[in-house]
């Protein structure tokens, strides 16, 4: 790590370091809420914008030129290693991602490449080492990848689901088909998440989005040894969070599984989640993203409220508990990362 690094707020909470505020970064902080990335994406197609690496750092770029954040998040997708393993999708008007072909057995397991991603997401390689080379000594910069599971139900379920049934009748129904795939993900995933370290992302982040669909007992057995592999196979050299929504349930397990930072979903109180965790381990979290919505006098009450609640322990980052919708504020997001330096300033 360069000597500078070790001063970034972000990357000091992310080690449980005391640090001078808490910083901020937004999951989805580039993205539809704002005009400049509305504006591109008149041009371009989301996975047109996802490929080309200028395009891609511009729009990582495009909210650390307007907020005072304290990381930025490299622009892609989770979905996209996994169009070089063999899976077609593409993402339709209104729907979301829509695929092709849906894994129904082992033989479809059978077809999927463990992929080169230096040679298969060059443009993603490429776009990180733009923004580096950016960002220089400003802040850092996170690389993400999806989890094992939510990537799994993705490629079983066609698309978003409701209640995956799908995805759990492979797990009851075929345990062997199941251990194939999260084994080929995970291998995967350690190859593209060190890939990103060598370009140069200063810190990681896992996105479980759909894993607490799950039962404690089920995310056990099928989920944590493939998360827990992923986590232990990418390098130290960068602090990793390890994110899940609905998960208040799966505290401890993800915990078990790994990561250097616990991200929660706004469904648990925060104290309460640290204190289930133990206070060994970093957090991130925990605002409703509708929140943003309401009056600013209202955000200002929950930034006070979860500051009070974490009471200025070293290792909270201040963040929502998943990505800014559409729609919201451009001013009420600034208004949010100003009020969280502020208040927790020492």
């Amino acid at each position: 790590m360069e000597e500078s690094e070790k001063e970034y707020p972000f990357l000091r909470a992310c080690r449980r370091q005391t640090t001078d505020y808490t910083p901020i970064w937004l999951m989805r902080q580039a993205g539809r809420y704002m005009k400049e990335y509305r504006a591109l994406r008149k041009k371009y197609s989301f996975l047109e914008m996802c490929k080309n690496p200028e395009l891609a750092a511009k729009v990582t770029l495009q909210p650390i030129e307007r907020f005072k954040l304290d990381a930025a998040i490299i622009f892609s997708d989770i979905l996209i290693p996994l169009e070089p393993m063999g899976v077609e999708f593409e993402f339709a008007k209104g729907e979301g991602p829509v695929f092709h072909h849906p894994l129904r057995g082992m033989k479809d397991v059978e077809k999927l490449r463990v992929i080169e991603p230096e040679e298969e997401t060059s443009f993603l390689m490429k776009a990180i080492q733009i923004v580096r080379k950016e960002l220089e000594r400003k802040i850092p910069l996170i690389g993400f990848s999806g989890a094992p599971f939510t990537l799994a139900s993705y490629i079983i379920e066609g698309g978003h689901s409701r209640n995956y049934i799908l995805t759990k009748n492979l797990i009851y129904q075929d345990p062997n088909t199941w251990d194939a795939l999260m084994e080929k993900i995970s291998v995967m995933l350690i190859r593209y998440l060190n890939a990103q370290i060598r370009s140069g992302v200063q810190a990681l982040q896992l996105f479980d989005s759909w894993v607490g669909c799950l039962t404690p007992s089920d995310y056990e057995e099928y989920v944590l040894p493939y998360s827990k592999k992923v986590i232990d196979g990418v390098g130290k050299s960068v602090p990793l969070i390890h994110f899940a929504t609905s998960s208040s349930t799966l505290l401890e397990l993800m915990k078990r599984a790994g990561g250097d930072v616990i991200g929660v979903d706004w469904r648990v109180d925060i104290r309460e989640a640290w204190a289930r965790l133990g206070h060994d381990i970093a957090i991130q979290g925990n605002l409703d993203p509708v929140i943003l919505f309401g009056p600013v006098d209202l955000i200002e009450k929950e930034v006070k409220r979860i500051l009070d609640r974490v009471e200025g322990r070293p290792g909270h980052i201040f963040n929502l508990g998943h990505g800014i919708l559409p729609n919201t504020p451009v001013d009420h997001v600034a208004a949010l990362v100003n009020m969280v330096h502020e208040f927790s300033s020492k």
